[in-house]
C-alpha cells in the first residue's frame, strides 16, 4: 500500500519469516511485576550499559522454545512464557547484564529491554497531553458564547450529532454512507489504552469475550494499581484515549449521545498501551499477533512503539547525535519485531491503520529531528537528527495506512505530520486554531468530540467530582437515568479511527460473508477502495501551508509536494465514507 518502501523495512520484515509448521501458531503473553529502580539505573539504561537494573526483556530466538528457554535460563533470566510464531519471549532478569549474556546464547537472534522495572521520579507528563489545548487557551475558549452546545437533532440522528462536524465532512451520516453500510458484522480492534465498556455509547458494540489487555500497570508511570496484580480488566480504560478512539469508530446508533463512523461495528479491545500512554515492544507485538490470530477485520493504531520515535538500524543513519551499540541493537530489534508482527496480522486479513503523528514533521524529507528519544526511562532523551530510513512504527510499516489530520475547514492541521509517499490519506482530526480571524477560531467545536470514561475525566480535571464538565471542552449527556461523558480532543490519533470506521463500512459493503456471520475483505482491496474514493485536495497556492498567522513559528510551515490527486499533505485526498460505499 505504501508508495515508499524503505529498504530497511523490507529487509527487517523478511528477517522474521520462519518456516511454517506446528510451531508457528500462537503468541503467548508474559507478565512480570515491576519493582523500583534508581536514577543511576535510569542513566545506565539510557546508555545501554550492562550495569542497568533488571526488569522485563524481550528475547527473539530461532529454533525450538525449549532450546531458547535453556539459553535464557543459562544467562540468568526467568522465562515467564514463550511464543512460537516468530520466536519471541518476555523474560524477567535481575540486572541488565542479562542482555549481554543471552545474546551470546545458541539460537538467540536478539534481546532488548522491554521497559525498566521502575523509575525514581514521579509526576511524569501524560503521554497524550498534547492532544488537549493548553490551560490558557482552554480558559479563553470556555468564556460564555464560545463553546458549542447540543441542539435538537434531525431525524434518525444521534442527540449530539450536531457537534460532530467530522461525520458530516466525510458523509458518515444517516442520509450518507449509513444508507449503504453501518459496519454490522465487521470486527474492529482498538489497540490503545483500553476501552470503557460501561460507556452507554460503547456498551452495545463491545465484544467482551474476545477483548484482551496485554499490559501490566507500572505504578511509577501509571499511578497506583487499581486491580490485583496491576492487571486491569479488558473492559477498563483508566486513560481515556482508547475510549475516545473507540467512540469515533463505532459509538452505537442508539439514540444516545454521539454516533461513530461505523455505528454497528463490533469493538474488540486489544490493549497494548499503559495507563500513561506508553506502548512497549512486547505488548505491541502481542496485540498485533492476537489481532491476526482472531482474524479481526481492521485495527486502529494511534501510537508509536516506545521508547524510540524513529528506529534506526545503522550508525550511518545518524546525521547528528550519539548512539551506543546497545541502543542500535534495541532499535533494530524493535524494527524487526514490529514489522514482522504487522506482516503477520496483514497476512491474516487485518486492515491496519495508524496515525501519522503530531510532530509537524515532513516524513519524506531526507532527515528527521528527534528531541524526545528515548522517552523511557523519563528524562533520558538524546537529541538527534536521523535519516528518513529510521522508521516510526507501526505507522511506517509497508502494510499500514498512514493518516494525516485536517481541521473542519479541510486544511491540514498545523501539528500533523505529512510527507509525499508516506501519508496516504487525510481525515478529520480537529484543529483548535482553524478558521483564523473568525469567531470559530480557537473554540472547542473545532476539535473532535467523542466518548470518554467518566472516572478518567474526573481524575484528569475534565469533570468535577459530580461528573459535570468543568469547561466547554466536554459535554455530559443524560437520558432516562443514564449519562455519558464526552470530550473534545485533537490529533492524528483522532484522524486515524475515522479511516478505520470507513474501512469497516467498505468491508461490510464489499466483503464476502463468513461462516460466523461477518464479512471479510483483503486489506489491499480495502485500501484501494478507500484511497480511490477519497476527495482530492490540492496543495495550497504557492506550495506551502503557512501557519504563522495562527501564531506558529516558521518551522511549522509545511511544503506540499505532489499533485492534486496525490500530495504530501493529504495523500490521495480527504476520506469520503459516502463515496467509499456508493
Amino acid at each position: 500500500m505504501k508508495k515508499k518502501f524503505p529498504l530497511v523495512a523490507c529487509l527487517a520484515a523478511a528477517a522474521l519469516v520462519l518456516p511454517a509448521g506446528p510451531a508457528a501458531t500462537a503468541f503467548t503473553a508474559v507478565v512480570a511485576s515491576p519493582t523500583a529502580a534508581t536514577g543511576a539505573a535510569d542513566e545506565a539504561a539510557r546508555q545501554g550499559g550492562s550495569t542497568a537494573a533488571g526488569g522485563k526483556f524481550v528475547v527473539s530466538f530461532s529454533g525450538t522454545p525449549e532450546a531458547a528457554t535453556a539459553a535464557i535460563e543459562a544467562a540468568g533470566g526467568t522465562v515467564e512464557d514463550v511464543t512460537s510464531q516468530i520466536g519471541l519471549a518476555l523474560v524477567t532478569a535481575p540486572d541488565g547484564a542479562f542482555m549481554d549474556k543471552v545474546r551470546a546464547g545458541t539460537g538467540i537472534r536478539g534481546a532488548a529491554r522491554n521497559h525498566s522495572v521502575g523509575v525514581s521520579r514521579q509526576g511524569m507528563p501524560h503521554h497524550y497531553a498534547g492532544e488537549r489545548v493548553d490551560a490558557t487557551e482552554r480558559a479563553q475558549a470556555s468564556r460564555p458564547g464560545k463553546a458549542g452546545s447540543p441542539s435538537t437533532p434531525g431525524p434518525l440522528a444521534e442527540p449530539l450529532s450536531d457537534l460532530q462536524w467530522d461525520m458530516e465532512m466525510i458523509g458518515a451520516t444517516p442520509d450518507g454512507a449509513w444508507e449503504e453500510a453501518t459496519g454490522k458484522g465487521v470486527d474492529v480492534g482498538i489497540m490503545d489504552t483500553g476501552i470503557d465498556a460501561r460507556h452507554p455509547d460503547i456498551a452495545p458494540n463491545f465484544d467482551a469475550k474476545r477483548s484482551r489487555n496485554f499490559t501490566t500497570d507500572i505504578p511509577d508511570i501509571d499511578g497506583p494499581c487499581e486491580y490485583k496484580d496491576c492487571k486491569d480488566p479488558a473492559n477498563v480504560d483508566n486513560d481515556g484515549h482508547g475510549t475516545h478512539v473507540a467512540g469515533i469508530v463505532a459509538a452505537a446508533d442508539n439514540e444516545f449521545g454521539i454516533g461513530g463512523v461505523a455505528p454497528d461495528a463490533t469493538l474488540v479491545n486489544v490493549r497494548a498501551g499503559q495507563d500513561s500512554g506508553y506502548f512497549f515492544l512486547y505488548e505491541t507485538v502481542k496485540a498485533l499477533v492476537y489481532s491476526g490470530d482472531i482474524r479481526l477485520d481492521v485495527v486502529n493504531m494511534s501510537f508509536y512503539t516506545d521508547p524510540w520515535l524513529y528506529n534506526c538500524t545503522s550508525p550511518d543513519e545518524y546525521v547528528s547525535g550519539t548512539v551506543s551499540d546497545a541502543q542500535l541493537t534495541e532499535q533494530r530489534l524493535i524494527s524487526e519485531l514490529v514489522l514482522g508482527a504487522v506482516e503477520y496480522a496483514s497476512d491474516r486479513g487485518v486492515t491496519l491503520v495508524a496515525a501519522a503523528g503530531n510532530e509537524h514533521t515532513d516524513l519524506a524529507a531526507p532527515t528527521r529531528s528527534d528531541a524526545t528519544s528515548p522517552d523511557y526511562p523519563p528524562n533520558t532523551a538524546q537529541p538527534r537528527v536521523v535519516k528518513n530510513t529510521c522508521l516510526n512504527l507501526p505507522s511506517e510499516a509497508p502494510q499500514v495506512i498512514s493518516v494525516s489530520s485536517v481541521g473542519p475547514s479541510g486544511t491540514k492541521a498545523d501539528y500533523s505530520n505529512y510527507g509525499f509517499g508516506d501519508v496516504e490519506i487525510a481525515a478529520p482530526g480537529g484543529w483548535f486554531r482553524d478558521y483564523f480571524g473568525t469567531p470559530q477560531s480557537q473554540t472547542p467545536g473545532n476539535l473532535i468530540l467523542s466518548s470518554y470514561p467518566l472516572q478518567a475525566a474526573i481524575e484528569q480535571g475534565l469533570a468535577d467530582p459530580e461528573g459535570n464538565p468543568v469547561d466547554g471542552f466536554s459535554v455530559k449527556y443524560c437520558d432516562h437515568g443514564r449519562c455519558g461523558f464526552y470530550t473534545y480532543l485533537q490529533g492524528t490519533s483522532m484522524a486515524s479511527p475515522h479511516v478505520v470506521g470507513v474501512a469497516a463500512l467498505i468491508i461490510q459493503e464489499r466483503g464476502k460473508s463468513t461462516d460466523h456471520g461477518g464479512y471479510a475483505l483483503d486489506p489491499e482491496t480495502v485500501a484501494r477502495v478507500m484511497l480511490g474514493t477519497a476527495a482530492d485536495h490540492a496543495c495550497p497556492v504557492g506550495g506551502v501551508e503557512d501557519y504563522t498567522a495562527e501564531g506558529r513559528t516558521p518551522d511549522w510551515n509545511a511544503t506540499c509536494e505532489g499533485t492534486t490527486d496525490n500530495n504530501g499533505l493529504y495523500g490521495e485526498g480527504i476520506l469520503d465514507a459516502d463515496k467509499a460505499v456508493d
